[in-house]
């Protein structure tokens, strides 16, 4: 395993960031993280790369102990994070050479053909760069050390739509490359759809799904329903969501299957339709639902 937890909690003060928190992520693809923000996201990341003990449990990246990790095997990780900082005063070729050194796997072809994608030049000085062009220098620096483990934290935050493009392209490169695992967090469900193998869902510090996305996707149908007597909402089985659109209701629901329309008539519809929904309406009425309310399935840990 690339990266496992057992038990795994971290308190700060009251607050609980993570809870009993036990995974095992294979080697290879790319596992995509998601959660509303104060989900457990950065202080998991912050945990297995040893720059923050646990309450409780333990965490091993690589199969290293997270808190007593070699500079060997701090070596075989990358990391890209949302800040993208790097030192202005450097040129791109010097900040290269100079990374390049300190990695004896390095690929100068892997180096060449991420940072193609990008606008950026060798003799540009770092802080002569946009925020995008950062974001591809410090992608291509990280996968020509050729990382056994490449850690994306939030990568195209704030990335326009050019540069996004171009650095999903250089992601998707280094997964059709099969020798890097990837652990991508985003709050962007469209870039989670198209790179992501495998997605962790974490609600307040917890995992509460893993599994691929279209197989996430296809646990919540949408509905839209004219109501001849509204039921109670706690009579409409895997109930996430309800909202009154042009006098009807529409319903996100968990875990049941096309029969579910004539549930739904059982209860008093008058005309009901199936809805289209995407990976983003599907996380979005999961992690928004009432945590009051019955859930008909268990989610998939």
């Amino acid at each position: 395993m690339v990266i496992e937890t057992q038990a795994l909690s971290k308190q700060f003060g009251r607050k609980s960031a993570l809870k009993e928190l036990t995974l095992s992520l294979p080697r290879g693809g790319v596992h995509a993280v998601v959660g509303s923000n104060g989900a457990g996201k950065s202080t998991l990341f912050r945990i297995l790369l040893g720059l923050l003990s646990p309450s409780s449990g333990w965490s091993r990246i690589l199969g290293e102990d997270s808190q007593s990790l070699t500079p060997e095997v701090r070596g075989r990780i990358g990391l890209v994070h949302e800040e993208h900082t790097l030192p202005g005063w450097i040129s791109v070729r010097r900040l290269k050479s100079m990374q390049a050194a300190q990695y004896p796997r390095w690929q100068e072809e892997v180096y060449d053909e991420v940072l193609g994608h990008f606008n950026v030049l060798p003799e540009q000085k770092i802080a002569q760069l946009s925020r995008g062009e950062r974001a591809g220098v410090n992608l291509a620096l990280a996968l020509a050390q050729r990382p056994e483990l490449l850690i994306l934290d939030e990568p195209t935050l704030g990335l326009d739509v050019v540069a996004k493009q171009s650095f999903l392209e250089s992601l998707l490169f280094a997964g059709e490359r099969g020798d890097c695992t990837v652990v991508y967090c985003s709050h962007q469900m469209d870039e989670v759809e198209r790179v992501a193998d495998n997605l962790m869902i974490l609600e307040r510090g917890e995992l509460v799904s893993m599994a691929p996305p279209e197989d996430f996707c296809a646990r919540i149908s949408g509905w839209m329903v004219d109501w001849q007597d509204p039921p109670v909402l706690e009579a409409i089985p895997g109930l996430l969501q309800a909202r009154e659109i042009d006098g009807q209701q529409q319903l996100m629901i968990l875990d049941q299957d096309a029969g579910f329309s004539e549930c739904l008539k059982a209860l008093g519809a008058n005309s009901v339709h199936q809805l289209p929904i995407g990976l983003n309406q599907a996380v979005n009425a999961y992690l928004t639902r009432n945590h009051s309310a019955p859930l008909s399935g268990a989610s998939t840990v």
